[in-house]
């Protein structure tokens, strides 16, 4: 095939990529404005996911509530997830068979269309919110937490604070902006809209917050294990006892303060909202526990990565209590997409599973090297760290490696497949399926 053909063919499946965006955001529009549901939007560089899935299990308790489905954040996912379909892909009697759906949607009337819809937005490119907000009217809009992500198209982290933004910009006066208020960087948000203002964070200058952090463990029969996080959530003049079971770190409660915020903005009481917080589960490849070979416990940390995400994941594997003798060993994989802050984030990391006085480090890609550079500038003996080109050599160095009551931290960016890793080195590699982030079609096969 020749550099024209090449080109003609590139061209053609931009021109009919655009054509699928521009059918997407009109029949979306036409769904929206029969059926006026209220919109839910969360955006941020971290924990955006966590928190759709901890609101959708509030609101879930009182409402019909329709989330993201799988991880439809984009031009093409969000509208999918508004008309509630896969993506046909190149199927074209896939895309016959979603204009039918959408023209039932529009000219019929549809009893089971929910009354609340909750969005995450994703932003990789300079524009991206402004472009989903154009046509999605949010009546509450939730800022996470920023880090430098992204960096090859925004530069610069102030220019990531001015696209997710946007997000609260465009709420109505009579909408609420949920924002993390702990986060330095979005305090600078909070004069940029008009709706009413929800903070929530560990800070007391938060409008809701959360104290008393701390781990449960219980007895499953002579063996300790984790049982959940449990916190006491302050609004408004009350005190909630609240326990998460199955979920891990103390980043995991901004996810459930923002989700009580909702909550709360959908007039919901506290016991509701605590009621459907019991039911709130980390999607998988997100801080999920997964029993390992030689009786070890991973802590799958996969889905993706980032240097801020990667050192709250560090500070989990710091709390977990493991008995005296056993260790704790951190693997990471690349972290994508962070521009000029690439060898910078990962010698950060480095630098933390130090100062947290990780055992070992496993680091596995070209870019990784760097966060084992950043622990022996660190301290860390060289003796410690180990470098692997790919999975499959740390997978089988690890099996090796692994001593009984290791407690094990996975964790890299999406394209470095670190689940593979913890495949390998699951008890129950079967069970990968039903535990293991990108088990399904394309990635497997």
């Amino acid at each position: 095939m020749t550099d024209r053909d090449l080109s003609l063919q590139y061209n053609m499946k931009n021109i009919l990529k655009n054509i699928a965006i521009a059918f997407l955001r009109y029949q979306s529009k036409l769904i929206l404005r029969r059926y006026k549901p209220k919109i839910v939007g969360i955006t941020g560089s971290v924990g955006k996911t966590s928190t759709k899935e901890a609101i959708f299990s509030v609101l879930s308790k009182k409402y019909q509530v329709r989330q993201n489905i799988k991880n439809y954040n984009n031009e093409i996912g969000v509208p999918l997830t508004i008309i509630g379909a896969d993506s046909p892909g190149k199927n074209i009697f896939g895309w016959l068979s979603l204009l039918f759906q959408c023209f039932f949607l529009v000219t019929k009337r549809s009893k089971s269309y929910p009354e609340i819809l909750v969005l995450e937005m994703g932003a990789d490119h300079p524009g991206d919110i402004d472009y989903l907000t154009s046509f999605v009217p949010l009546y509450v809009g939730v800022l996470t937490a920023i880090a430098p992500v992204h960096l090859e198209y925004f530069k610069k982290v102030e220019n990531i604070v001015r696209e997710k933004q946007i997000i609260i910009e465009k709420l109505p006066i009579d909408g609420f902006a949920v924002i993390n208020g702990d986060d330095l960087l979005l305090q600078q948000t909070f004069t940029k809209t008009k709706a009413k203002l929800i903070s929530v964070g560990l800070n007391d200058t938060n409008t809701i917050k959360a104290t008393e952090l701390k781990m449960s463990t219980g007895k499953e029969g002579e063996e300790d294990i984790l049982k959940g996080l449990s916190f006491k959530l302050l609004y408004a003049g009350h005190i909630v006892p609240v326990f998460l079971p199955g979920v891990l770190g103390r980043h995991q409660v901004y996810a459930a303060l923002a989700a009580t915020a909702v909550g709360i903005a959908f007039d919901m009481n506290l016991v509701e909202i605590v009621d459907g917080l019991q039911t709130f589960n980390p999607p998988k490849g997100r801080m999920n526990l997964v029993h390992g070979i030689k009786k070890t416990l991973i802590i799958d940390d996969t889905y993706n990565s980032s240097p801020a995400a990667a050192r709250a994941a560090l500070e989990v594997l710091k709390e977990i209590f493991i008995e005296s003798g056993h260790r704790r060993i951190a693997i990471f994989g690349d972290m994508l997409e962070l521009g000029n802050y690439t060898e910078q984030g990962h010698r950060e990391v480095g630098h933390r599973a130090v100062e947290l006085g990780i055992d070992y480090l496993v680091c596995v890609g070209e870019k990784s090297r760097d966060i084992g550079r950043g622990a022996k500038e660190a301290g860390m003996g060289e003796e410690r760290i180990y470098y692997f080109e790919n999975n499959s050599g740390a997978g089988s160095f690890l099996k090796q490696m692994l001593k009984e009551g290791d407690l094990i931290l996975v964790k890299g960016s999406q394209s470095a497949r670190m689940e593979k890793v913890v495949k390998s080195l699951m008890s129950n590699p079967r069970a990968a399926k039903h535990l293991l982030a990108r088990q399904d079609s394309p990635w497997v096969g």
